[in-house]
């Protein structure tokens, strides 16, 4: 921080932006996340020619801040993730619910699925890799995948579909052929899904702060994994009721393997480890 002396966060300002976090999105922030946040916000002063954070929480209060709250609020989400993340999920969508919903339907089925919280996109992904493994052997299913976020920065990435190359190193080399190209950008190379997979999947903002989601429809599977542990548990309930509202009788839940819904009154069934069945 050299050669700005007053580009330190204060316990006042912490709080002031703290809270407006909290207020737009839900997500905590404790005092131990002080240091994070400064570092974080570091570079948009700098870029802004701010000298103090009084200065940047003064205009993003102002009118001419709301853009910036945009930006604040994509550099302060924490986006973790990666493809076939958890991946008995995955075994057991393909291996269980799949044949099931397949069977019941008499063969033909088109299955709608959200990624809640899809961060980058790795994991809508990795759904649609899994569907059309499943539709090649059943010729009567389709699929579509929603995924959403809070961070414009990362829905632009999802959307581009475009990874480093050492992000796939896990995928079989029959899956890469099928589902990759490769792409030369500035002399490194990476990798793109193919267009017919990523007509199947759609991105769009979402707010889960939001009193009501504003998506259309119903879907079968919900995949909202290692996204509640940045809420506390009262919001954590309410997140879940707003997303049961878009789960229909029957579909599936999948959460993340370290986040729980015990204690909350939902109608829900645990079926197996973090899955579970709407009642």
């Amino acid at each position: 921080m050299l050669g700005y002396p007053n580009l330190v966060l204060n316990k006042k300002e912490f709080q002031q932006l703290s809270h407006f976090i909290e207020n737009q999105t839900g997500i905590r922030m404790p005092e131990s996340k002080k240091i994070l946040l400064q570092s974080r916000l570091y570079k948009r002063l700098i870029a802004l020619k701010m000298n103090s954070f009084e200065e940047y929480i003064q205009f993003i209060f102002s009118p001419k801040g709301k853009d910036e709250i945009v930006r604040m609020i994509d550099i302060v989400t924490t986006n973790k993730t990666e493809f076939f993340r958890e991946a008995d999920h995955f075994e057991y969508l393909k291996n269980h619910i799949l044949p099931q919903y397949i069977c019941e339907a008499n063969g033909s089925f088109y299955l709608k699925c959200w990624s809640a919280g899809c961060s980058s996109g790795e994991e809508a992904y990795t759904l649609g890799i899994v569907f059309a493994e499943f539709a090649e052997l059943n010729k009567g299913f389709d699929f579509y995948i929603l995924g959403t976020d809070i961070s414009t920065r990362m829905l632009r990435n999802a959307r581009e579909g475009i990874y480093p190359c050492e992000s796939v190193k896990c995928f079989p080399i029959n899956i890469k052929k099928k589902y990759l190209l490769k792409e030369r950008r500035e002399n490194i190379t990476y990798v793109k899904f193919r267009p017919e997979l990523m007509r199947k999947i759609n991105f769009q903002y979402l707010n889960f702060n939001d009193n009501y989601y504003n998506i259309p429809g119903v879907f079968d599977i919900i995949f909202c994994r290692n996204v509640l542990i940045y809420f506390d548990r009262e919001v954590q309930k309410h997140i879940l009721k707003k997303i049961i509202l878009k789960l229909r009788r029957g579909g599936y839940l999948f959460l993340g393997h370290s986040e729980s819904i015990f204690g909350f009154d939902l109608a829900l069934k645990q079926i197996a480890p973090t899955i579970f069945i709407k009642l």
